[in-house]
């Protein structure tokens, strides 16, 4: 039963350097948006994180202004924070795809971003998953961002290549 489940959670990151953190928000159930970002925000607090927002006007739209804010090179990591609700047709299924598909796109190309849309049957399921003190989507996608940015900074700066230095020399003692 996944009720009674056990998730290991990491502990939030340490940084040496300031972090800001852009979160990009889709408030088209505006109640949810704001759960979201309240737990985003809390996260982002707790690890020393300065966070800004921008609204968007729905999940298509996240990806898109993550990668126009990602040129400016003013943030660390992104969050991306909305909620697709199950209706009649199939445009559900094209929203989730594609804005999923884009931020992992995204993420692939070197761009720290937690994924914090969330996709649902129904209202009361993203009640509980956006609510910080359920299950605190919007707070676990902030914290994804932020893992994601420790990496990065860990990795950045390390030689390049495999088994040579720069300027031709070979690693292997001579």
């Amino acid at each position: 039963m996944a009720g009674q489940e056990s998730h290991h959670i990491l502990p939030l990151p340490t940084f040496d350097r300031p972090v800001k953190l852009l979160l990009v928000v889709a408030p088209y159930y505006r109640d949810i948006a704001d759960l979201l970002v309240a737990g985003a925000k809390a996260v982002a607090a707790r690890a020393g994180a300065e966070v800004e927002v921008a609204e968007v006007p729905g999940a298509l739209e996240i990806p898109v202004a993550i990668r126009l804010a990602r040129g400016q090179g003013e943030y660390d990591g992104f969050v991306a924070l909305g909620c697709v609700i199950r209706g009649e047709t199939t445009h559900y299924e094209t929203v989730c795809n594609d804005s999923s598909r884009g931020l992992m796109l995204l993420g692939l190309d070197g761009i720290c971003i937690g994924n914090g849309i969330l996709t649902v049957e129904n209202r009361a399921q993203a009640v509980v998953r956006a609510d910080p003190a359920g299950q605190d989507k919007g707070g676990g996608a902030a914290a994804a961002a932020l893992h994601l940015i420790a990496l990065s900074r860990r990795w950045t700066g390390r030689p390049k290549g495999i088994g040579f230095r720069p300027g031709g020399r070979d690693e292997r003692p001579e």
